[in-house]
């Protein structure tokens, strides 16, 4: 899925693949939010990338980031409200459904 702006958009970034998918499946699992990418940045960091409305991707962004923490490493989470559509060239760069 390409980001387009509009909509919310959160990032949950750890060391390691496991405690990303695991934050992953929690963010899917805890709102109506959509997975548009991951980054696997180097150094092992990888960061989980979703969006939707507001409180939905605030909800999902708390809820993965305390599940990759239990089981790994978090090194940060952020949401941004509604970012310029522009932001989606840089976090739509491993689209899931490319």
């Amino acid at each position: 899925m390409r980001y387009h702006g509009g909509q919310a958009l959160g990032l949950v970034e750890t060391v390691g693949m496991v405690p990303a998918l695991e934050a992953c499946d929690k963010m899917l699992k805890a709102g109506a939010v959509e997975l548009v990418s991951y980054e696997n940045i180097g150094s092992t960091l990888v960061t989980i990338m979703v969006v939707g409305d507001v409180a939905a991707v605030e909800a999902a962004v708390e809820a993965g980031a305390h599940a990759a923490d239990m089981i790994g490493k978090l090194t940060a989470h952020n949401v941004m409200p509604r970012p310029i559509s522009t932001v989606g060239d840089i976090v739509s760069l491993y689209d899931v459904d490319a």
